[in-house]
């Protein structure tokens, strides 16, 4: 049959196609004959001009018919072609002979190379093309065949993976579908319903479900039956009259096995989760199981076949989940009713103490001030003829003041749990609270012997409070002490802090709190043991009232004592008012560093004798010392804390100089120099790096960013002023050069 034979009923090689054609010859003149001639062609020549040559072609490439000349220096035709048949890719691949002499020892032990033909030289070009032609066809034909093999192997891959993937999200849709209706509901009784209307008839004409507890403290079971002339299911409950004995004891003889007993498991019985379904003569029966906890079963009687397993499975998973999710629920609703019936019964019972509370205090309050003004009546009559009336008198003027207080205290601390006070806020000095707090219980010092000392700032401690509130818990606590501390004891109240807040100590060396009592000083009417000999009494209110007066004051007290006899401290922590805000906006400054600026520097300088100086750093601390210091010098200075802020700072006020610190967070010093130096009006800026790295490589980086000095941590700030003026002056002289002559 002729070759030509083949190709019937293939359509001829499109234009587009193209195939690689290897001709393999030492002689520049045949090589330019064999190119002149397949030039016709139109396929792509890949010229060899050796065997060493060929073979680098033939592993880039795959050829459909090589030309080879057979004498070639080095490696000749017949070599090159043995080693040709060696790589898989050309080991089928026709070579077509070339040569000028070919007797039959030559000509045999090419065919058995593979060669497929013998051309002598010089070559007839129509019959050089034609057969080039031949093969050329037959290797586009070859490549169509496989690539069309290939997009039917795609095709058919891609069909399959279509179905699984529809099949998939079928899935996933009726699961996810099934999934929202068991979990809208918290009721069992409603998601039984809806899991059986799942499964029937979708998966069998009839199913059962039991729960062994429906969140009612009982077992249910429900049967459900695939409709017949109604369009919905049939439900049937009950165990013995409605529903079939059979099903329901199918179900529970097949899930019985992997119920948890009370005894160690042997290693033959399953677990709850060992068992996923289970065929039976009644049906098939899947178990709902949370975690080990078996909670039921269900029965499909006579499902389709084959039964859906994997979605089964995964449906009796989220019922699962559902039907527990309803039994947590009932059981932290019983729960949650009974803590609000006990939070109810506690706060009737706070009510009723903080009414009776109120109710005392207003009522004692009636007779003390009858009896104040009989005291002063007295007072005034005895006008010191007797000095035992004039001793009653004065004990009797000090325990109607000691009455007094103790009724203040149970109305405030009323008032506060029912949320009637209201604080007067303004702001004060907490020096001149303490000096007023102290003033009330100097006299009972007085009286005990006991030393004061108070140690207060000399420079104003600002907060914002209510005066008369504050002066009464320092009045508490020095009273407080005052009553815990022997006669001749020590008493200090000390006043310390700084911007963010203040803390006022009140320390004794009285009689300590025990461990067991200091977690509840503040509690209302608690009290440290006390001997026969106490005289100044208390209702154990004082140090309750403090807590709740200073919490108001959003600030906080603590106790601390290290045992009995070893005397106590009250510590009170009050947050600093916050600083008047200056119609300017600037950065926020510390008090010590603003108040060490003279008067001087803070005069405002003609804008062009004035270097803006743009300082980054995220250490407040150093950036404001620096900016201070710089401003000393005469320079106007402004911080930023980080990369974002400096780039603002520098597009909306373009800084001639920028100190810029390496290490900042998020956005480093480096790249906050290159964007540096893409802003208008700050490219062309002095920017100075500020690290703690100095080595060859860190100086390197800081000059590719964009950097023009490196300086390392802790820089000298007369340094860092020098260079900025020298810098200056350089930009002015190149700007004005007969400002600089002169």
């Amino acid at each position: 049959m002729p070759l030509s034979a083949l190709f019937d009923g293939y359509a001829a090689p499109d234009a587009a196609e193209r195939a690689s054609i290897l001709i393999v010859d030492d002689l520049p003149e045949k090589l330019l004959v064999f190119e002149t001639i397949l030039a016709d062609l139109d396929q792509h020549l890949v010229i060899a001009r050796s065997g060493s040559e060929a073979l680098r072609e033939v592993l880039r490439q795959q050829f459909a018919v090589i030309l080879m000349d057979v004498n070639m220096p080095g490696i000749d035709g017949l070599e090159t072609a043995r080693l040709i048949r060696g790589y898989r890719r050309s080991a089928h691949t026709p070579i077509i002979f070339v040569t000028a002499y070919a007797d039959e020892l030559q000509t045999a032990q090419g065919y058995s190379l593979g060669a497929v033909d013998y051309i002598l030289s010089p070559v007839i070009p129509d019959v050089l093309r034609s057969k080039v032609r031949v093969f050329v066809d037959l290797f586009l034909m070859q490549q169509r065949l496989r690539q069309q093999a290939l997009e039917r192997i795609a095709i058919a891959r891609a069909e399959a993976a279509q179905r699984a993937a529809e099949e998939g999200t079928r899935r996933s849709i009726f699961l996810a579908q099934a999934g929202r209706e068991l979990a809208d509901s918290l009721d069992a009784d409603v998601a039984m319903r809806k899991l059986l209307a799942l499964l029937v008839p979708r998966f069998a004409p009839r199913a059962l479900l039991w729960l062994r507890d429906a969140g009612h403290g009982h077992e249910r079971v429900l049967r459900c039956d695939a409709p017949s002339a109604q369009e919905v299911p049939l439900f049937a409950e009950g165990r013995e009259q409605m529903l079939s004995e059979v099903l329901y004891n199918a179900t529970r003889n097949a899930l019985e096995p992997v119920v948890p007993t009370s005894g160690p498991a042997s290693a033959d019985e399953a677990s709850p989760r060992a068992l996923l379904h289970r065929e039976t003569a009644s049906g098939a029966v899947l178990p709902l199981v949370a975690g080990e906890r078996l909670l039921g079963g269900l029965l499909l009687a006579e499902p389709h076949q084959p039964p859906d397993w994997p979605t089964l499975e995964e449906l009796a998973g989220r019922a699962a989940i559902a039907f527990e999710n309803a039994r947590l629920y009932g059981a932290l609703q019983a729960e949650i009713v009974e803590r609000r019936q006990a939070e109810a019964e506690l706060l009737e019972a706070s009510r009723r103490k903080d009414e009776f509370l109120a109710m005392l205090s207003h009522e004692l309050r009636n007779p003390l001030a009858p009896i104040r003004n009989a005291v002063e009546v007295m007072r005034s009559l005895a006008d010191g003829r007797d000095p035992r009336l004039d001793q009653a008198v004065a004990l009797t003027d000090r325990q109607v003041k000691h009455l007094t207080r103790l009724v203040d205290e149970l109305l405030d601390v009323a008032r506060i749990s029912q949320g009637k006070i209201v604080l007067k806020t303004e702001t004060l000095d907490l020096r001149d609270i303490v000096r007023q707090g102290v003033e009330p219980v100097q006299s009972l010092l007085d009286a005990q012997h006991q030393h004061l000392r108070i140690d207060l700032p000399p420079q104003p401690a600002r907060v914002r409070g209510d005066a008369a509130r504050l002066i009464q818990v320092v009045t508490n606590l020095a009273h407080n002490a005052s009553k815990y501390t022997d006669a001749g004891g020590r008493i200090e109240l000390a006043l310390t802090g700084g911007p963010d807040g203040f803390e006022l100590v009140v320390r004794d060396n009285g009689r300590g709190i025990s461990s067991s009592l200091l977690p509840h000083v503040f509690d209302l009417f608690e009290q440290g043991p006390r001997g026969l000999d106490r005289n100044q009494g208390g209702l154990g209110v004082g140090l309750t009232l403090v807590q709740r007066l200073v919490q108001l004051h959003h600030g906080s007290v603590e106790a601390r004592s290290d045992g009995p006899g070893r005397g106590s401290e009250f510590l009170v922590r009050l947050p600093a008012a916050k600083a008047v805000e200056v119609a300017e906006p600037q950065e926020p400054r510390e008090p010590h560093l603003q108040a060490s600026v003279p008067a001087h520097a803070a005069a405002p300088a003609r804008a062009n004798d004035r270097c803006r100086v743009l300082v980054v750093d995220d250490n407040r601390d150093a950036a404001d010392s620096m900016a201070v210091f710089l401003e000393l010098a005469g320079f106007e200075t402004v911080v930023a804390l980080d990369g974002p802020r400096a780039l603002e700072q520098a597009a909306a006020q373009p800084p001639q100089v920028v100190l810029l610190d390496i290490g900042l967070p998020g956005l480093d010093g480096y790249e906050v120099a290159r964007r540096l130096r893409t802003v208008p009006g700050a490219a062309q800026c002095l920017l100075i790096a500020l690290t703690g790295y100095g080595q060859q490589d860190d100086r390197r980086r800081a000059h590719e960013a964009g950097f023009d000095v490196h300086l390392v941590k802790p820089a000298d700030p007369d340094a860092v002023v020098e260079l900025i003026q020298e810098w200056r002056h350089r930009e002015i002289s190149a700007r004005h050069p007969e400002t600089a002559a002169r």
